[in-house]
């Protein structure tokens, strides 16, 4: 079957691929970096300043503008412990430490362009006094303040250091010493448990640094973090396969600040020869589409309520991003729109903009679009989402002689009341609020209204939606929301739900536990479009059924590292299920877990989904057979892709075909002792730290995994 999402596997594209995985695995550490190399090269500094020179707009613009925003008699005051809480409180150096980079950069700028030596000798006063005086960061904000003043101070410093005669060795020595002794040892293990615009600044400062520096393995680390980061600290992470990203529900300028600078740090590596900008489909410039579709009043699909907070905040450096993609060809019509709304009131983030390799060459017509992955997608309860997708148990398509329940309602005696008369159980749109496990009856039918049927659970251990006994028969349970948090409220802070479901006296629950004591003692269960969300032991844990169909579901952001422990709950547990067919849903984000595990299954398929960003492997099977594993995303694990583990025995007769396997922390595919293993036409990119993307091997070897 041809993948619904956009490939584009030109000879160019390979050659890339190849470069970049063979810079990653610190495989070139004598190739030399280009200097000056951070935001723009020699040629690109050239034709800014020529471009000024001539009165060229919009360069001759924002020169001025620059020039006026610009100070160079403000007065340096450098402090040693430079302290910034929470939302800049408190305050000891830290604004003054950032606005003083950001002047530092923005005098470099205007000293290459005009030679006006004032600009020149405040950037240099700034990194003499700084860099002979701080000595430590702290406080909340320590690592994001570290990242966002480092980059400019390193790319004004590269230019300066390259054409400025008054740069001597020292301030080499000076400014390196601060990078690599204060800046470095509070940056280097990054911060992806934080929400992800935080790795984006830190990546990019990072980048910054190992340039001036000529660290070419710390270069080599930053780019495989931007690849490969866990939590939710690399693009991949970042930036979902429908455009949507980390922070959407959170507020736009945290939005722009995540995209932009992971889109700088991916400038930097670009301007060393490593194109990280088309990686997934230019997965940056969707995430671009995607945020700029919401500040212009559009109302893309997202999974969460989308924010318009801070809606009218705007960055400089659009322009940039607009600039290359126009020039490799790919269509952002909603950037264009936003860079031009902004060109005429910013001055270095224009003047920075323009690639001298993109000057001398024809007009390309832009001919690339970037476009949401169509694979699962979208999935879970129904709701406002695209004309073309069929919503399935609206009232009118149901049972005339159907049991309907409002919210505050008895939905448990209305399961009871039902059981054995073959009606239909609809909870009615609203949040219902249950005080024990649900237990379903044989030949029940449980129908909500889309994604406003929420069920959640208070003061109920262990499983929210179980059992009434163990020999549960014909079921099917359609188109609700099964919520694990304590509120189906959006917090301000993504972050926020996931360090509470993390602890270790968080609520204990398991979404749906449907647990037969022997093989196929359960048979016949439908779940369909299901949103089966934030539990924090699984979210689904099925055992001993037969006849197991899971359509459309989005069953994500579950399985916490609680008792008994991390990689023990995932998004989806089968054990000792026969004959299940999993389709178009989305298992993504377990917090100490994996996508779907297989323990003991036999005749399993799972087919077109989307398995993204658990924190350990994608999909995990053990001592199972006959499994077949076709057409899904999976994507941005932190261990392997997919993996066959070998245990007291191997796994049997495992296809694995037509999957796209990419940017996963391990393996795209690792099997030990399997029998008869097929993997046939899968499309790798960038998986784990080497060239090769399987491991298939015929040893019984037993898996140590080292802790979380």
């Amino acid at each position: 079957m041809k993948q619904s999402c956009y490939f584009n596997h030109t000879q160019a594209f390979m050659k890339k691929i190849v470069l970049l995985l063979f810079i990653t695995v610190g495989s070139i550490q004598a190739q030399s970096f280009l200097h000056p190399g951070i935001d723009m090269n020699q040629q690109d500094l050239e034709y800014m300043k020529k471009q000024v020179q001539a009165g060229q707009e919009p360069w001759s613009g924002a020169f001025k503008r620059l020039k006026e925003k610009t100070r160079t008699d403000m007065e340096i005051i450098p402090v040693t412990h430079v302290i910034r809480g929470p939302y800049n409180r408190p305050d000891i150096g830290a604004s003054a430490l950032l606005n003083n980079s950001n002047t530092l950069y923005d005098c470099a700028l205007l000293w290459y362009i005009s030679g006006e030596e004032h600009y020149a000798k405040k950037a240099m006063e700034i990194i003499e006094k700084w860099s002979g005086r701080v000595w430590s960061f702290d406080d909340n904000d320590a690592k994001l303040l570290g990242g966002l003043s480092c980059h400019p101070m390193c790319a004004g410093a590269e230019i300066l250091r390259y054409y400025y005669p008054g740069w001597t060795a020292k301030h080499t020595e000076l400014l390196s010493r601060m990078l690599m002794e204060t800046y470095y040892p509070l940056l280097r293990f990054y911060f992806a448990e934080a929400n992800g615009n935080w790795n984006g600044v830190i990546i990019r400062a990072l980048l910054s640094m190992a340039v001036f520096t000529d660290n070419r393995p710390l270069f080599d680390n930053a780019i495989d973090h931007f690849l490969h980061s866990p939590a939710n600290g690399s693009l991949f992470k970042y930036i979902f396969p429908s455009g949507q990203c980390q922070e959407t529900t959170r507020d736009i300028g945290h939005i722009q600040m995540g995209i932009l600078e992971f889109g700088g740090a991916a400038r930097i590596a670009y301007t060393q020869g490593v194109d990280l900008l088309s990686l997934g489909d230019n997965r940056l410039a969707l995430g671009l589409e995607y945020t700029m579709d919401i500040i212009f009043g559009g109302k893309p699909q997202s999974y969460g309520v989308f924010s318009t907070r801070a809606n009218n905040s705007r960055r400089d450096d659009y322009e940039y991003f607009y600039q290359h993609y126009k020039a490799k060809g790919v269509k952002t019509p909603l950037l264009e729109r936003m860079a031009g709304e902004v060109r005429n009131n910013i001055g270095r983030g224009l003047l920075n903009a323009y690639r001298a390799e993109f000057q001398n060459k024809a007009p390309v017509q832009p001919t690339i679009e970037v476009r949401p992955c169509t694979i699962a997608y979208p999935a879970g309860a129904t709701g406002d989402f695209p004309a073309n997708l069929k919503a399935t148990n609206r009232v009118g398509d149901l049972p005339a002689n159907r049991i309907e329940v409002k919210a505050g309602e008895d939905l448990q005696a209305a399961l009871d009341q039902a059981a054995g008369t073959g009606r239909c159980v609809v909870a009615k749109a609203g949040i219902h609020k249950l005080k024990q496990t649900l237990n379903i009856h044989s030949g029940t039918f449980l129908a909500g209204e889309g994604l406003e049927t929420v069920l959640m659970f208070e003061s109920v251990n262990y499983y929210a939606v179980s059992t009434k006994d163990t020999a549960m028969h014909d079921v099917r349970i359609s188109n609700l929301v099964i919520e694990g948090a304590t509120s189906h409220e959006e917090p301000s802070d993504p972050n926020t739900g996931r360090f509470n479901r993390s602890g270790r006296f968080t609520n204990s629950l398991t979404g749906i536990a449907f647990l037969g004591l022997s093989e196929g003692s359960m048979k016949n269960i439908i779940l369909e479009n299901i949103t089966l969300i934030h539990f924090s032991r699984n979210g689904m844990l099925i055992t001993g059924v037969e006849n197991l169909e899971v359509n459309n579901c989005n069953i994500s952001d579950n399985g916490a590292g609680i008792v008994p422990g991390p990689r023990l709950q995932h998004n989806m547990l089968l054990r000792h299920v026969n004959r299940a067919r999993i389709r178009d849903c989305r298992f993504d984000t377990s917090i100490a877990g994996c996508g779907i595990v297989l323990d003991y299954c036999s005749n399993i398929s799972v087919e077109r989904c989307e398995i993204a960003r658990n924190a350990w492997v994608g999909l995990l099977m053990s001592t199972s057979n006959n499994i077949n594993i076709a057409d899904n995303l999976i994507e941005g694990n932190n261990d392997n892709g997919i993996m066959a583990e070998y245990q007291y025995e191997g796994c049997r007769n495992i296809n694995i075909s037509n999957n796209i396997i990419q940017y996963n922390g391990g393996y795209g595919v690792e099997s030990f002792k399997t029998d008869k293993i097929t993997l046939t036409g899968n499309k790798y990119d960038l998986n784990g730290h080497s060239t090769q993307q399987e491991n298939i091997s015929d040893k019984d070897n037993i898996v140590i995994i080292r802790p979380l």
